[in-house]
């Protein structure tokens, strides 16, 4: 009998995790995947994002291969992108990065890019992308200074987090609100579907623990991936 496959989630964010299981969907294993995030010259927020989210569906798939060769797995990730114009902001790590981002976008309006890649159990690469336009109140510099010390701006594109305080600054929002939390969940449940993922089932599955693979030191960007043997738009 073939053995059912499973879901690996290339990403250690717990908010792409809560987003799934919202949704009814636990991972079956987390596979954080640490690749280089620098933009390359000229390159678009739309462009950084996808290339981004296949890297990581590619690193991660190419780990859980290795690790379980014989188990047929659909390995989901995402990446998202926060921009103005095309300008694209960090990750925030420091206060002045949190503040430099929130000075930029108070009071204007941005798009957060989202991109989500599936790598199948037969090697074929799927993608969706979605942009969604935010726009900002004019912050004052007590805001701003009230929410770099709050602290939940660190490692958030933008360098700030829509589902918690920043949702104060939100002025108005067009597109997809959980793809600015990281994760559009309409494209990632239809490219789940479309290749035979079974979502609805899982609706009713008692949920297992889920399998978290640290990222081994050895395991970076530059070491040798099988291509997929196709993509989709």
């Amino acid at each position: 009998m073939r053995e059912p496959a499973v879901l690996v989630l290339a990403s250690g964010s717990p908010r792409r995790l809560a987003l799934l299981e919202q949704i009814g969907i636990v991972p079956d294993h987390l596979f954080p995947a640490e690749i280089d995030e620098a933009p390359q010259s000229r390159e678009s927020p739309r462009q950084l994002a996808e290339r981004l989210a296949r890297g990581k569906a590619e690193v991660a798939a190419h780990r859980f291969g290795v690790q379980e060769s014989k188990v047929p797995a659909f390995v989901l990730a995402a990446d998202t992108v926060v921009s103005v114009g095309r300008r694209v902001l960090p990750k925030a790590e420091t206060l002045d990065d949190a503040a430099r981002c929130l000075s930029l976008l108070s009071g204007r309006s941005h798009t957060v890019t989202t991109a989500v890649a599936l790598l199948t159990p037969k090697g074929k690469l799927r993608e969706r992308t979605v942009e969604t336009r935010v726009r900002f109140k004019r912050l004052s510099s007590v805001e701003i200074d009230a929410y770099v010390a709050a602290g939940e701006w660190r490692g958030k594109a933008g360098g700030y987090a829509v589902q918690g305080l920043a949702a104060a600054f939100v002025a108005s929002l067009a597109g997809s609100y959980s793809g600015v939390v990281g994760l559009p969940l309409h494209e990632t449940v239809g490219l789940l579907v479309g290749e035979g993922f079974p979502v609805m089932e899982r609706w009713t599955e008692e949920p297992a623990p889920v399998d978290l693979v640290e990222q081994p030191a050895a395991a970076r960007a530059d070491e040798p991936i099988p291509q997929p043997a196709a993509a989709a738009g």
